[in-house]
């Protein structure tokens, strides 16, 4: 009895792609990405990452010398991507209210799909304190554009908004942070999220909502000390008109006392005459 053996013919691997520098730049950064939110940081390799991507390590190694490199790029790539959207969602808003809602859930859908990536690279300290003050200098400029608009609606004061939009945006990565973890529905943790929100941003209004200034003090009251100052002048003057008064009575009562000795002289001459 023959046997007949079947030979399988080997699959012709498709050929490369050619692509534009960011263009490959963009597909290794994508494969890395998702190999990372498949498997985490232990599954990537230069070697790894070339065979799924479908090019050479060599190739790779031109674009990222290393893989810290590699990895730091995709976290700053995902942090311009996020910032990217909130300004798109922002534009397209309608009132506070409306921003605040569209913001919120743009958040943390976008940790329920990207964040296990975004906490894996987070969690790298080599790739977390290359990009550390790019993701600050992001973070402030949001801070500065929220607490604008704050100020704006309720009229609160400038160290209250701020303190006030820094917890808020704490609360928000809670709120994204809280339904990755749970995987609650988007629009519950969203709504949740929101009215919490708004609801302490309009309670701190009654709270703290700026006041008019105070109107200026009687321009009597601040000129006290000179008023005060003329009255004892004028005391002063008062009280030394009387030893003005003595001085000038001095001569006259003088005058007063020398006329009976005149008398007495021209008594004694007169009688002398005779």
């Amino acid at each position: 009895m023959s046997t007949v053996r079947t030979v399988k013919a080997d699959t012709p691997k498709a050929p490369r792609r050619r692509l534009a520098p960011e263009d490959r730049v963009e597909q290794i950064l994508d494969c890395a990405g998702q190999l990372i939110m498949d498997g985490g940081l232990t599954e990537i390799s230069m070697e790894r990452l070339g065979r799924d991507a479908g090019v050479s390590k060599a190739l790779i190694y031109n674009y990222f010398p290393n893989l810290t490199d590699l990895l730091r790029a995709l976290l700053e790539r995902e942090i311009v991507h996020l910032r990217e959207k909130s300004v798109r969602v922002i534009a397209d808003s309608g009132d506070f209210a409306d921003m605040i809602r569209q913001t919120t859930r743009m958040y943390v859908e976008h940790i329920a799909t990207r964040g296990s990536l975004l906490q894996r690279l987070w969690q790298e300290p080599s790739v977390a304190r290359a990009v550390a003050d790019k993701n600050l200098h992001s973070k402030d400029e949001a801070t500065r554009y929220f607490v604008k608009r704050v100020r704006k609606e309720y009229g609160l004061p400038l160290e209250v908004a701020i303190a006030a939009v820094d917890m808020q945006m704490s609360m928000t990565e809670t709120a994204a942070q809280h339904n990755f973890n749970s995987r609650d529905d988007i629009d519950l943790a969203t709504d949740i999220c929101v009215r919490l929100l708004l609801g302490g941003l309009e309670a701190l209004a009654k709270a703290y909502q700026d006041k008019p200034e105070a109107a200026p003090a009687p321009a009597k009251k601040r000129a006290a000390p000179a008023a005060e100052k003329a009255s004892k002048g004028v005391s002063e003057v008062k009280a030394t008109k009387p030893a003005s008064a003595a001085k000038a009575t001095k001569p006259a009562r003088a005058a007063k006392e020398v006329k009976p000795a005149a008398a007495v002289k021209k008594a004694v001459a007169r009688k002398a005459g005779a």
